[in-house]
């Protein structure tokens, strides 16, 4: 039996900004073939040319992308603390938004100077480059209808990218509870079919425990699961022993 006493709570997914960009984001880049095996030879090619001299053979030892590569990017990077500042956050804006507070924080890993990214960040702002109103806007509107998640994990999520609390209240504001709920029935209904067949509580666990962890509440979660059960053919009596007062 589903009980309100057994509701778990919303455990928010780890942050998709840290392994991939947002759906407004930038594309993915593309590789030859199936991107794991050799690229295949050239009829008439002639035989391979070992390295000759010593240049070309320290050349071929030399990997992009390995710790040497990134040190001696690093080691590109102009020494004046805002210019340094400044290019730091261009190469984390591009193909990806992020707020105020996900730069400053990657500007203290590298040990800039707090004045220096102040004044960087401040520039940044006034020209539109970063801009923690339209980042939570977005956020909101893509993994709700990408996610379906409810308003009070899209909460979670934007604090912990350190948006202003004032500034989460207006975005989640936008989803009304209207929405939300149609949100959730499309949720169900959806698993409804993977469920059928199963035993009824554990069914009725299932498809409550779907909206639990998408930040639903309790009561709006199980009147939509229990809807969703009449409207397929249950039992209502039945229903009211596993949904009292719903």
């Amino acid at each position: 039996m589903t009980r309100r006493t057994d509701w778990p709570e919303y455990t928010p997914s780890p942050d998709p900004s840290s392994a991939s960009a947002p759906p407004w984001g930038a594309g993915a880049s593309t590789g030859s073939q199936d991107g794991d095996g050799p690229a295949p030879s050239r009829a008439g090619a002639g035989p391979s040319r070992s390295p000759s001299t010593p240049g070309e053979q320290q050349s071929q030892k030399r990997q992009p992308g390995g710790p040497r590569s990134t040190r001696e990017s690093r080691s590109r990077e102009p020494q004046d603390p805002v210019e340094r500042a400044r290019a730091i956050c261009l190469r984390l804006l591009t193909g990806t938004p992020r707020t105020r507070r996900q730069l400053a924080d990657a500007l203290r890993k590298r040990d800039v100077p707090e004045e220096a990214a102040e004044e960087v960040l401040a520039r940044l702002e006034n020209v539109g480059l970063v801009d923690d109103v339209a980042f939570a806007a977005a956020w909101v509107e893509s993994r709700h209808h990408s996610r379906g998640l409810a308003r009070r994990a899209l909460a979670r999520e934007l604090r912990t990218k350190g948006v202003d609390a004032t500034v989460i209240d207006e975005a989640v504001g936008e989803l009304d509870a209207e929405q939300e709920e149609e949100t959730a029935r499309a949720l169900v209904e959806r698993k409804l079919r993977a469920t059928r067949g199963l035993e009824r509580d554990k069914r009725l666990r299932r498809l409550a425990g779907t909206l639990a962890r998408k930040g639903y509440p309790e009561g709006l979660a199980l009147r939509v699961v229990r809807q969703a059960l009449e409207e397929e053919g249950e039992d209502p009596e039945e229903l009211e022993e596993h949904f009292p007062g719903i």
